[in-house]
């Protein structure tokens, strides 16, 4: 039932349901029993009566909704019979229609309505599981409060283990949005040249990935597409931001562009160079190539994400480059962001020793980052989405590398 409390002598809800239009999800119904059956297994192993889920990556996953928090929490429930999402009273009805299952609308009326709507759904006095690698520690201690579980269990390593294996669903909208991914990286290279700004050459990235997402998925939401496109020393990290930097003749570039769908990210990231490349960088430049093509060659099943990662240190301490290398060379992709979700236990590390198998998704992504003043100064990195098969990988990026097509005249 809908909750209420008096204030200033009238009745107004603690919560309640608010629900208007169609709904509108990113995948077949099929797709959210499946992946619901999933963690109420996960439930049933670990005795657990109800979950609650805070991230925007699970909650997204299990119900195909992607919260905008603003500083307010979110969450949906799952328990053996029911799947609810709760919202802040600000977005009306707009997570009905972009969840799987029932929506519950929280108000302001007083503090804590979030936690007296979950409530109504878990009840008290249940075993409750929850993401410890999310929920705050405020919050963990609201939901003891106001739910008095039993026990609590931690469920983030087994959801984000289930997360790791991809539906025939999830494969396709991921192998569409590496095209997208091209269709940016060949609108940037078209824009890059001597004399324009970093910001103006990403604009244009971004512009066509959001007209083509548009174009593919006319009921979709479109949010969070960008592009990171670097020049000359703005190379040095992988995540530097965009800045007004004006490209010249003879800079090393980063093509980083990263369309979202659905929540769904894909990525293409590639070196270039404006006009001309020193004789330094290139040598840099072809060997980074050569360890992305020696990478992209251990992706398959049975290998386990350490060793991969080993063995290309080993390429690179060969040719006496390991000492430019600064973070690992790959890692999962499905439900995350630049500001939500990570598969952590699928990174291309040496501290992994998760074991690849068909149906993940891994990308394979080296980078070498030279110190200015150093001959060949820069950060180079190349990064394909490879899909693992039965018997080796398949690679969903189209768009070129190396000094062959990405010296731009």
């Amino acid at each position: 039932m809908d909750g209420t409390s008096k204030m200033a002598g009238l009745a107004r809800p603690d919560f309640h349901r608010f629900h208007q239009g169609e709904k509108v999800l990113p995948f077949a119904d099929a797709e959210y029993e499946a992946r619901l059956a999933g963690l109420r297994a996960i439930m049933a192993d670990e005795g657990i009566d109800a979950v609650v889920l805070t991230s925007m990556h699970n909650v997204a996953y299990y119900s195909g909704f992607l919260y905008c928090a603003f500083g307010r929490p979110y969450a949906q429930v799952v328990t053996a019979t029911e799947t609810v999402t709760f919202s802040a009273g600000i977005d009306a009805a707009q997570p009905w229609r972009r969840s799987y299952g029932d929506n519950i609308t929280y108000t302001d009326w007083q503090r804590n309505n979030y936690w007296r709507a979950i409530l109504s759904v878990t009840g008290p006095g249940k075993a409750i599981g929850f993401e410890g690698d999310h929920i705050s520690i405020a919050q963990k201690a609201l939901l003891d409060d106001f739910l008095a579980p039993s026990k609590t269990v931690d469920i983030a390593l087994a959801t984000m283990t289930q997360r790791f294996h991809k539906s025939p669903a999830e494969l396709a909208l991921i192998r569409v949005g590496a095209a997208v991914a091209d269709v940016g990286g060949y609108a940037i290279r078209d824009a890059i040249k001597a004399g324009v700004r970093e910001i103006d050459v990403a604009m244009a990235g971004r512009d066509a990935m959001e007209l083509e997402i548009a174009r593919r998925f006319p009921d979709a939401e479109y949010r969070d597409t960008w592009v990171w496109f670097q020049s000359g020393i703005n190379t040095d990290g992988a995540h530097n931001p965009v800045t007004g930097r004006v490209l010249q003749r003879g800079d090393i570039l980063s093509l980083n562009t990263f369309p979202m769908i659905s929540g769904y990210y894909t990525a293409l990231e590639r070196t270039l160079f404006v006009e001309t490349v020193d004789d330094a960088s290139l040598a840099i430049w072809e060997a980074n190539v050569a360890a992305h093509e020696y990478g992209m060659s251990l992706l398959k099943p049975g290998a386990s994400c350490g060793e991969v990662a080993h063995r290309v240190n080993e390429f690179f301490d060969e040719h006496d480059l390991l000492q430019y290398r600064t973070f690992g060379y790959g890692h999962s992709f499905g439900v995350l962001s630049h500001y939500y979700g990570r598969e952590a236990g699928l990174e291309l590390r040496e501290d992994i020793d998760t074991v690849l198998e068909p149906g993940m998704v891994i990308s394979m992504e080296p980078m070498l980052t030279i110190p200015e003043g150093q001959p060949g100064a820069g950060g180079y990195r190349e990064h394909d989405i490879l899909i693992i098969t039965e018997d080796g990988n398949g690679n969903i990026t189209g768009f070129p590398y190396g000094p062959q097509h990405n010296v731009i005249a």
